[in-house]
């Protein structure tokens, strides 16, 4: 094959250019991400139960939708949180699942239990959707001037802004943190009484008076034949105004006298919940938040979100705005250009290096013009793969440079080197250079491409990471051995001339050769005393095992990404008022630092859960270019917390996103507290406090935090059933009330501008203050004569919770938490473990997010190293036809491992999925170093060198093109380890180790190969039955 390229040049370069062709028209239409798609499909269904507490919902509600989840097709977990009038239960599925079929099947195992729920579950609906953990962005609805007005904001997005958000591709659901309007019927119990009502005569008057009519027509067939005229009827049955619901007849008197609600409440065209409020620093906003749809791509949703704002500006009313004060797009869109300029740098520094050994600007084009095409090819298989471009691919991408132009710098090295010293034509020294090397190619070619592949058949998330940065090397290294055969000779034999070895850079060639002949001697050396060689490298053996589980372990460095999370929590039952107390001190300090771009905070809201003490607050911050490292996302969320550290009512605690969105809701590790068996609640409580303070004394573990609303003060009202039937009340009548005085009780819905908006109910504020006041309520009994509720009730104070949490059917608690400086997350959740282990029987500790992910991936690792140094063996024995050379090559493994490791303990680094990666691609790189040595060195002991003089002629001539190489390939990875800016500590992590085992591979390994491969060729010689003499000194 390689002869016919040879030959015809012209062939080669049609290949080449249809590689190329096809990689650009794939360009345009691959979408761009930060990661893959690594987030397990979610399934997120829905239910309201107005003015249940979390208790009941959890009994009636929850429990009930869990018995139906159970045994769905790859389920990974389910996790329920019961509050105060509302459940959510949010389904995770396996990585790969069709979310779609996911959805269905959620759905169809629900339609057997919604029988079951309550009746005002039942017409409030289920809602099932598909959801991410995290929000792709927020947009706020503004004002201009000084208006203070966020429910005319809510109102208008609700009715212009949100549904064309809805439409756009990619959007999964979007969210308002700001009430819309609704008809508030506010009813003053004491009028009630005075005009001898109750709530049931306000609702069922609403009810019967606020009623669509269906009146039909005048004139329609069948008729008078002399019908002239038809006309459709129109009766004004649904009220539309204040004045119209004011004047609603809740009784007429015989005297012509009647009670109207304005009597008896105040009407007003108000908010339809008071749960949350928003505000863009410190003025009231209308905040939406966009979740991205399973499968949606990041990127190019966030950019037509962001294009339809746009459009949408243009018709608002002159004093709106519409902006994104939360945005996770430009983070991946920087970490992005970041990763393509290391790549740019990376191929810039590679033509240098090839530049400095070849010395001719034809001989280095040559393996420089190899790396657009391979790439291009690259490119076109991952379309066909369904890849995107990511952090992953592009990584993938980077490392590839390096290698591959080792092909083509082997072939044009070996053809140069014919050329000067054989003085052969161009064309006859590419013919017997490729003679020499071709088996060195394809074995270096099937060793790097497969070392990889072990990496694609990893599950779960993590998995998915692995597979398309192992494709995309393993790809891209086919490409670059396939070139290396048919488009590189073809270029030697055409392009290449001859030339007068003097005229080289003197300086640079002297030393270099001095260099060589000071290996040569070195490597003698080393083969001489095999034995004390053999036994340093067992003792670089026993370091590197103890090296390596000292390393401490992480999964994904956490990054940049321009904001930070502020989780604000009030004491259990603090009222709104002073929540926005906090709330106003945080906004004047974080508006108040240099690194601030905005603030945007969600009063009512958290990822804890939703209530009156909670908020939530993101700090946009400015650009990464105009902030030094102590203005970093980590470093303002830090000093965030210590500043608030003695705040005197409630809590303020700082974060930052999670590396990976999809995973969790803020870095450092996640977990739960579960409860298996069933205990009461105040011995979960108390398993609590016990982890608490455990994790409290560890020194790894910085911090430990219960995501959870704390218990809070409760009125229980008892109900004397008997003495209600002796006065005549049923409880039917009772809940009915008690449902409308405080629980917000929707009636049905009015037409207000286009849309139907919900008519409420409820008792006036004054009346809802003390439990005294509510046991004033009047009920009618049977003879409809009023009863008050404390003539059968009393109340008692008690603590419960505000909301219950459910793990897979258990009661459990949420945490989350941080290491400790100096310890990684990996140590932390070794030491939770530890910690769990302790705590009473039936507890346990479950984890979640990216701590799930970790511990996975964690206990893949070894059974992933294991198959790619087997891979690597089986490939070489079927090259060489033997099981001896394959051990010498692999061999040499363990010195670019080591180097790995002494890089990142150096800087600091864990063990994470980026050093993993690197630890796969330095084996395949050790082997291949190997590979140029011994496949030389069998050929020269094959022609009756003794095996000590065939390793160092070999590694003599081999010397060259490895450092060339080796060198390529570091200076191409020194970008990654060097990189500043978004995205940076990723590129960090993935060159810093991958740096640090090449240099070892290089500078040691070329010592051990020669002494290897004497030590395991005598060994196998022996065994079989063959006597050979090593002399270092005997010749050929």
């Amino acid at each position: 094959m390689v002869d016919f390229f040879i030959e015809r040049p012209n062939f080669a370069w049609v290949i080449a250019l249809f590689i190329v062709l096809a990689g650009a028209l794939t360009l345009g239409r691959l979408p761009v991400s930060q990661y893959p798609d690594v987030a397990p499909p979610q399934i997120s269904v829905s239910a309201s139960y107005p003015g249940a507490s979390a208790q009941i919902i959890n009994l009636n509600v929850t429990s009930l939708l869990e018995e139906e989840l159970n045994g769905l097709p790859d389920l990974l977990y389910y996790e329920s949180t019961s509050a105060n009038g509302s459940a959510d239960t949010t389904v995770t599925f396996k990585p790969g699942t069709d979310p779609d079929r996911a959805q269905i099947d959620v759905q169809n195992r629900l339609q057997r239990v919604v029988g079951r729920l309550p009746q005002a579950v039942i017409e409030q609906g289920l809602k099932v959707e598909q959801v991410r953990a995290n929000f792709l962005m927020i947009y706020a609805l503004s004002y201009t001037d000084e208006q203070q007005d966020s429910v005319g904001l809510a109102d208008f997005a609700a009715r212009a802004v949100n549904n064309e958000i809805r439409r756009v591709a990619g959007v999964g659901r979007v969210e308002m943190y700001t009430a819309e309007r609704a008809m508030r019927i506010w009813v003053d119990p004491a009028e009630l009484v005075g005009y001898g009502l109750s709530m049931a005569d306000v609702s069922k008057a609403i009810a019967a008076q606020n009623v669509q009519v269906p009146a039909g027509s005048m004139g329609e067939r069948p008729g008078p034949v002399d019908q002239q005229i038809t006309a459709t009827v129109m009766v004004q049955g649904q009220l539309e105004s204040v004045e119209a619901f004011g004047n609603i007849v809740l009784r007429a008197n015989d005297d012509g006298a009647s009670v109207r609600i304005h009597d008896v409440a105040r009407v007003e065209l108000g908010r339809q919940d008071y749960r949350f409020d928003a505000r863009l620093n410190g003025k009231p906003v209308a905040a939406m938040s966009v979740q991205l749809a399973p499968g949606g791509n990041a990127l190019q949703t966030a950019q037509a979100v962001k294009a339809r704002l746009e459009h949408l500006s243009s018709t608002l009313p002159g004093n709106m705005r519409l902006s994104v004060p939360y945005d996770t797009a430009p983070f991946v869109q920087a970490a992005i250009k970041q990763v393509v300029y290391t790549l740019i740098e990376a191929m810039v520094l590679v033509f240098l290096v090839m530049w400095l050994f070849l010395q001719k600007l034809r001989y280095t084009l040559i393996p420089a013009v190899v790396v657009p095409v391979c790439l291009s090819g690259t490119l076109a298989v991952m379309g066909v793969l369904g890849f995107s471009i990511n952090m992953m691919t592009l990584f993938g991408m980077v490392l590839a440079i390096g290698m591959l132009v080792d092909d083509a710098i082997v072939v044009v090295e070996s053809v140069e080197r014919l050329i000067s010293q054989e003085r052969l034509s161009p064309k006859d020294a590419t013919r017997k250079a490729m003679r020499q090397i071709s088996g060195a190619i394809v074995g270096i070619t099937l060793v790097l491409a497969t070392v990889f592949l072990p990496l694609a058949f990893m599950g779960g998330s993590v998995g998915v990471i692995y597979q398309q940065f192992a494709l995309v090397l393993s790809v891209s290294i086919l490409f670059s051995g396939f070139l290396a055969l048919t488009l590189t000779p073809a270029l030697c034999a055409a392009l290449l001339k001859p030339f007068d070895p003097t005229r080289r850079v003197p300086g640079f060639n002297r030393h270099f050769d001095r260099l060589t002949a000071h290996y040569e001697r070195v490597a003698g050396t080393w083969v001489r005393r095999g034995t004390r060689s053999v036994c340093l490298y067992l003792l670089l053996l026993a370091v590197l095992v103890l090296a390596y589980h000292r390393l401490p372990s992480s999964f994904i460095p956490s990054e940049d990404q321009g904001y930070t999370v502020t989780d604000i929590q009030l004491p259990p039952a603090a009222s709104a008022a002073r929540t926005e107390v906090t709330v106003n001190a945080w906004e004047q300090y974080a508006l108040a630092q240099p690194a601030t771009h905005q603030v945007l905070s969600i009063l009512g809201f958290s990822f804890s859960g939703e209530g009156a003490n909670a908020a939530l607050s993101y700090i946009s911050l400015k650009d990464w270019s105009v902030r030094g490292s102590d203005q970093a996302s980590r470093a303002v969320a830090q000093r965030a917390t210590r500043a608030f550290e003695d705040v005197s009512d409630g809590s303020v605690f700082s974060t930052v996103p999670p590396a990976v969105d999809g995973l969790g809701t803020s870095a450092g590790f996640e977990l739960r507290l579960q409860d298996l068996t069933g205990h009461p609640h105040a011995e979960l409580l108390g398993a609590r406090a016990q982890l608490l303070a455990a994790a409290k004394a560890s020194p790894v573990i910085g911090s430990l935090r219960d995501e959870g609303l704390a218990d809070a003060p409760q009125i229980k009202i008892d109900i004397d059933r008997e003495k209600a039937e002796a006065l005549g009340v049923s409880f039917d009548v009772i809940s009915a009330a008690l449902s409308a005085a405080l629980g917000s009780q929707q009636i049905n819905e009015f037409a207000n501008q286009g849309r139907m908006q919900r008519v409420i109910v409820q008792a006036d504020g004054s009346s809802r203050q003390t439990p005294e006041a509510l046991l004033r309520l009047q009920v009618p009994n049977r003879q409809n004569k009023l009863v008050p509720l404390e003539a059968f009730s009393r109340f008692e104070w008690q603590v419960g919770p505000l909301q219950i949490v459910r793990y897979n059917g258990s009661q459990s608690l949420r945490f989350t938490g941080d290491a400790a400086a100096g310890y990684s997350t990996g140590q932390a959740m070794q030491a939770l473990q530890d910690i769990a282990a302790q705590l009473p029987a039936g507890f346990s500790l479950e984890w979640a997010g990216l701590s799930l992910q970790e511990q996975q991936s964690s206990a893949q690792v070894p059974l992933l190293m294991g198959l790619s140094l087997l891979t690597v063996l089986l490939v070489l024995v079927a090259l060489y036809e033997s099981w001896a050379i394959p051990f010498a090559v692999l061999l040499i493994v363990p010195v670019g491992v080591l180097g790995s490791v002494a890089a990142v303990t150096v800087m600091g680094m864990p063990n994470d999925v980026y050093f993993k990666v690197g630890l796969v691609t330095i084996i395949g790189l050790s082997a291949k170093n190997a590979i140029l040595i011994v496949e030389f060195a069998k050929a020269l002991h094959a022609q009756g060198a003794s095996l000590a003089n065939a390793a160092i002629q070999a590694a003599r001539l081999r010397f060259r093109p490895i450092i060339m190489t080796s060198l390529a390939f570091i200076l191409g990875v020194v970008p990654l380890a060097l990189a500043t800016g978004p995205g940076a500590a990723s590129q960090q992590a993935i060159g810093t180790g991958v740096i640090g085992g090449m240099l070892a591979a290089t500078v040691l390994g070329v010592l051990w190969v020669p002494v290897l491969f004497v030590k395991v060729m005598s060994v196998s010689q022996r065994l079989q039955g063959r006597q050979w003499v090593v002399d270092a000194n005997k010749g050929p």
